[in-house]
């Protein structure tokens, strides 16, 4: 009983860390770029979203504000995105490849500063130093789903559904739309891409936005779970969201879901089963992308590799 709990609890972790290591790999498939910001990505979602429910006059907790929190969320994240792809990345598009990783640490020291500073200077916000709480949404929190001994909390139901629906919308929007091929020809050749009437910088802004859309989602998705936020949540979601990534196979999406959902499992299966599991809950991730970076450095799915001329 308590390993199936442990899994049940490790599939919404799984699902919470897959919806961000997908952001990484849309971007990293496009550009070969591994964004360290992308976790401070996450975090600006859910600062975003309890930013519009603050915004709105009785602090409302029914349903309807879910919509509105998530829209907030990634309206946050995608323009962040657009503005760190086009000041900090796109100078250094053809720089050596240090360059512009440094510049991802970069860019993710200063955007922890930024949401710090920023909130903690608007009379009436919560001090952004502490945990901010974050509401509890009608439906989506409250008592937990009890199935015998097993129990499943609202918000892992909502992680869980929303992996769903924006991995059904992934696939779609990659292998059905027009914007979707013109991501693949330009992660394939940007020059042959670009030498076809693809209008590349276009299409990377497209792919950031997107993997911020995603992080967005996420970052409402752990606040409903913890109830609270911070400005320091970003930045070790996303080295375990990126060991995900490398897990299933650095570029390959469908590796990073994988992957995603491996080291949320392994982690909750861990705390739950090891003595004082808990204490190494955040060791995990790390040990399982060590191990993979020796004995499998291509990922359990694969590595999406380019050979470009």
């Amino acid at each position: 009983m308590l390993v199936l709990q442990a899994l049940i609890d490790g599939l919404s972790l799984g699902a919470l860390y897959a919806l961000i290591a997908v952001g990484y790999t849309v971007v990293y498939g496009i550009i070969q770029l591994i964004n360290f910001a992308h976790g401070e990505i996450f975090m600006v979602g859910a600062f975003g979203a309890v930013t519009v429910w603050l915004l709105v006059p009785g602090g409302v907790l029914s349903f309807w504000m879910l919509p509105l929190m998530l829209i907030g969320g990634i309206i946050a994240s995608v323009a962040v995105a657009l503005l760190m792809e086009r000041a900090a990345y796109r100078p250094l598009r053809n720089a050596p490849r240090l360059a512009p990783l440094i510049t991802a640490i970069g860019v993710s020291v200063f955007l922890q500063e930024f949401v710090r500073l920023f909130y903690n200077r608007i009379p009436g916000f919560p001090d952004a130093k502490a945990n901010v709480a974050f509401p509890r949404i009608q439906g989506v929190t409250g008592e937990v789903i009890r199935f015998g001994g097993l129990q499943l909390d609202r918000p892992s139901i909502f992680t869980l559904l929303a992996l769903i629906i924006c991995t059904v919308f992934l696939y779609f929007f990659i292998n059905k739309s027009n914007l979707g091929r013109a991501m693949q020809a330009t992660s394939q050749d940007p020059d042959t891409a670009r030498l076809m009437g693809i209008n590349v910088d276009r299409i990377i802004m497209i792919a950031f936005a997107v993997g911020a859309a995603l992080a967005a989602v996420a970052g409402v998705a752990q606040g409903l779970k913890d109830t609270n936020i911070n400005f320091r949540m970003g930045f070790l979601a996303g080295l375990k969201a990126f060991s995900a990534a490398v897990l299933g196979g650095i570029g390959n999406i469908w590796g990073a879901l994988v992957g995603g959902l491996v080291i949320g499992l392994l982690e909750s299966l861990a705390t739950a089963v090891m003595p004082s599991g808990s204490a190494w809950k955040d060791v995990w991730a790390f040990v399982v992308l060590i191990l993979i970076l020796v004995f499998r450095p291509q990922g359990l799915l694969g590595a999406r590799v380019v050979d470009r001329a």
